[in-house]
């Protein structure tokens, strides 16, 4: 029943995820995908900040680097994707992005059910994008470097996991990614479009995507297996597509939607049959 419950959990805060995306979208027209990072970037950074409490002045360079690394990779992760939302949707920038940890869940592994499962993504990737002179190559590539970064995340978080207390690397690396933002902000403030009705959907992907996530991952990842973790996350690319029908009115074709339903079940396989036994990890901001 607990795990039930754990799953339930997980489930709604990858659907507070999807939904933050697409809530921030609507702000892509006014000032741009850089623009919304920024502002989460910033909400994230205030909320995470006074949670942990992070002592800097007793990290050690051991502690310093990967802390560093990840605030670079959150940076990066979050613009590479909404980057790929706003040129190939919200749907099939997510399906690319999960290729991440799939990656991570498969990486080392020599087993054929294991190979079974990179050929469905494979699959999945193929149909989905169906490669021809119209499609948005800009566009999947950004996608598939916001899986780069997710993948980056895990064995990053992972390592910090170690070293640090609680979660005073994700906000030292959140507060780091949220300075190199400034500059953005900071044209938009002068540009006079750092206001009104935008900068209230940028600082609601700030809350769905970043607040809600962490408060209910940190308190459901005390309960839940790492597999079952993973299996949540499968669930990510059919809650983006339904948030980007339903908050965006994007349509997808029946070619996406089975490029979509090969790489959930891919990740999905992954995840519960292979012999990966990576520890969970709190999502990375959407």
């Amino acid at each position: 029943m607990k795990s039930i419950g754990g799953f339930a959990t997980m489930t709604a805060s990858a659907a507070s995820n999807q939904l933050g995306a697409a809530v921030g979208a609507h702000a892509f027209a006014t000032i741009g995908p850089a623009g919304v990072v920024a502002v989460r970037q910033f909400v994230a950074a205030a909320v995470l900040l006074p949670m942990a409490r992070p002592d800097l002045r007793r990290f050690t360079w051991a502690q310093w680097w990967p802390t560093i690394a990840l605030g670079l990779v959150f940076a990066t992760m979050n613009l590479s994707l909404y980057l790929a939302i706003d040129r190939i949707g919200l749907g099939l920038a997510v399906t690319l992005e999960v290729l991440g940890p799939l990656g991570v869940a498969l990486a080392g592994s020599r087993t054929r059910q294991d190979f079974l499962f990179v050929l469905i993504a494979a699959a999945g990737v193929y149909v989905l994008v169906l490669p021809g002179p119209s499609s948005d190559y800009l566009g999947v590539g950004l996608g598939l470097l916001a899986a780069g970064c997710w993948a980056a995340y895990i064995l990053l978080n992972r390592l910090v996991g170690a070293r640090l207390p609680g979660l005073q690397a994700p906000a030292v690396a959140t507060a780091m990614s949220a300075t190199l933002y400034v500059p953005v902000a900071v044209l938009l403030v002068v540009q006079g479009k750092l206001t009104g009705v935008s900068i209230l959907y940028a600082v609601g992907a700030g809350v769905f995507c970043s607040v809600v996530p962490y408060a209910v991952d940190v308190i459901a990842l005390r309960k839940v297996p790492a597999r079952l973790f993973g299996l949540a996350m499968s669930v990510h690319p059919v809650l983006a597509a339904l948030a980007g029908l339903v908050v965006l009115g994007e349509t997808l074709e029946l070619h996406h939607w089975a490029g979509i339903l090969l790489v959930v079940t891919a990740n999905a396989l992954a995840v519960t049959c292979s012999k990966w036994s990576g520890s969970p990890t709190v999502q990375p901001e959407m």
